[in-house]
């Protein structure tokens, strides 16, 4: 009996996650793929940016999924509704728009990404669960 609910528990989990669109496949297919931290506009370094690639097979729709840099807690970015289409890849620019990956920006006026030591990206989906991090 107890392996049955065990069972039944773990059905009910499973069914949850394909509703909610949060699938395994989904979850580990997108990846923080690069930091560009030392961009090259004086000072502010508004072209840093932070990119985050969809290797996987299905569409994931991003929204309210969010990107922090966890070395200093701030700046993070809560996406809107968006479709990150299998193999393309999108990038968060520290305080610059670029349509062509996405658009998105940290609208930070100061660097966001240390030159001298490390830092580390966290990539959250919308029910704050890890998907990705990397570290440079």
């Amino acid at each position: 009996m107890k392996g049955l609910v065990i069972v039944v528990t773990l059905a009910i989990f499973l069914v949850g996650l394909v509703l909610l669109g949060l699938s395994d496949t989904d979850i580990s297919a997108v990846k923080i793929t690069k930091i560009f931290y030392d961009g090259i506009e004086p000072r502010t370094e508004s072209d840093e940016y932070v990119e985050i690639k969809n290797l996987g097979s299905e569409p994931v729709d991003l929204e309210g999924w969010v990107i922090k840099d966890i070395s200093e807690g701030y700046p993070s970015l809560t996406f809107p509704a968006y479709i990150l289409q299998p193999g393309k890849s999108i990038r968060v620019y520290t305080n610059e728009i670029h349509p062509e990956y996405g658009g998105f920006s940290f609208g930070s006026g100061k660097a966001v990404w240390n030159n001298s030591s490390p830092d580390t990206a966290v990539l959250y989906n919308a029910q704050g669960q890890e998907v990705s991090r990397k570290s440079y």
